[in-house]
């Protein structure tokens, strides 16, 4: 198998821009947690083991992963089961199980890769039928049920994440426009719907917390909902201060972000963008935006380079997970979307999310090791 591979394929490039959001985000997450050992230290060890792992994984035949479907879906859902039985619980959320000898983990972002496998074969398998109604609705309740398991723990944000991958996906594997055109249909009116009734206080499935974040975004200036626009402003006012080249990695100055606490205990994971902009400033936060730009274009030229949709959907999943999660997270950070927590990849402090994105960037290097050769 590995004597098989003509490693001038690999794909350095992918694997160079990994690194250089990594080192960033040790950088980062050293500030923003001053210089705290532990969270250094797990950083680091989540990148070195998550980095393993990927390179591992892009030596085994991703054909040989996707066979394990049934086993990878299974897992999915006793993982997400096992958060909702037995899982630990943290600032009204319950996301984080204990394993023996491993620690905490977040079920969820293991979840995010392993049903872009399954749904990889899923979609390989049947794509031929997949424009009938029975193939469509069976795959939406192999959707529903791990996104109803998130979304109970309650997890909007990873929920709405997991959505958009499968979306991005379907629409690869060569989903009919009637589909999408009546998907739309539905789906317009019933958002508009779904933000009056929310305005109203009628949707009962989404917690207050939530719906207080949604409706400060929609109505930023209301009294009602300062409080929960506070950290939302107060990154915007930490990214502008650090104008073009930004006041420095590890500034201890009291108007800093971080050391003023004016964004609580998120500094290090769903405001981490907010750090960037204060300390590398404008030139840093390009910088960023750039390298994940790169990644998912890398992504989605190994789709198109792709032997087989098999392939093709593990890279359009990969690019839709860190593209729309780094959109979502730098989104949040400058008051585009509401206020809700998603790690930006390779960058926020949390050892699953780490790992589980080298993962999944194994699976793409492997697709990129076994391209079709002669176009772009």
């Amino acid at each position: 198998m590995f004597f098989d591979y003509n490693f001038k394929y690999y794909n350095y490039r992918l694997v160079l821009y990994m690194v250089a959001l990594s080192v960033i985000g040790i950088l980062v997450v050293a500030s923003a947690s001053g210089q705290d050992s532990s969270t250094v230290t797990k950083q680091i060890i989540g990148i070195l083991v998550g980095f393993a792992l990927a390179i591992g994984l892009s030596i085994i035949d991703y054909h040989r992963i996707i066979n394990l479907y049934a086993l990878d879906y299974a897992v999915c859902i006793l993982l997400l089961g096992a958060v909702l039985v037995m899982g630990h619980t943290a600032g009204g959320a319950t996301r984080w199980i204990d394993v023996p000898g491993i620690g905490r983990i977040q079920p969820s972002e293991f979840v995010k890769i392993g049903l872009i496998v399954f749904f990889s074969w899923y979609w390989n398998k049947y794509q031929e039928k997949m424009n009938m109604p029975v193939m469509v609705g069976i795959a939406a309740i192999l959707a529903v049920i791990p996104i109803g398991l998130i979304f109970a723990e309650p997890n909007l944000s990873t929920s709405l994440v997991v959505i958009v991958i499968i979306l991005c996906m379907v629409y690869t594997a060569g989903i009919s426009y009637r589909w999408i055109g009546g998907v739309l249909a539905v789906a317009i009116p019933a958002g508009a719907l779904f933000i009056y009734l929310l305005t109203q206080g009628l949707i009962p499935f989404i917690h207050d917390y939530q719906a207080r974040r949604i409706l400060a975004w929609i109505y930023p200036h209301a009294e009602q909902y300062a409080e929960n626009m506070y950290q939302q402003k107060n990154s915007i006012m930490a990214i502008s201060s650090g104008q073009l080249q930004g006041k420095g990695l590890f500034n201890t100055t009291i108007a800093s972000v971080k050391d003023g606490n004016w964004l609580g205990t998120t500094g290090e994971t769903d405001f981490i963008f907010a750090i960037i902009g204060e300390e590398l400033g404008f030139i840093g936060g390009v910088t960023v935006i750039v390298l994940f730009g790169l990644i998912v274009f890398e992504c989605l030229r190994l789709a198109y380079k792709s032997r087989d949709m098999a392939g093709r959907l593990i890279c359009t999943g990969m690019a839709a997970l860190i593209g729309f999660q780094a959109f979502a997270n730098i989104a949040v950070a400058t008051q585009i979307f509401p206020n809700t927590g998603l790690p930006l990849p390779f960058i926020s402090s949390g050892v699953s999310s780490l790992i589980s994105i080298f993962i999944g960037m194994g699976l793409v290097l492997n697709v990129g090791l076994q391209r079709k050769i002669g176009n772009y």
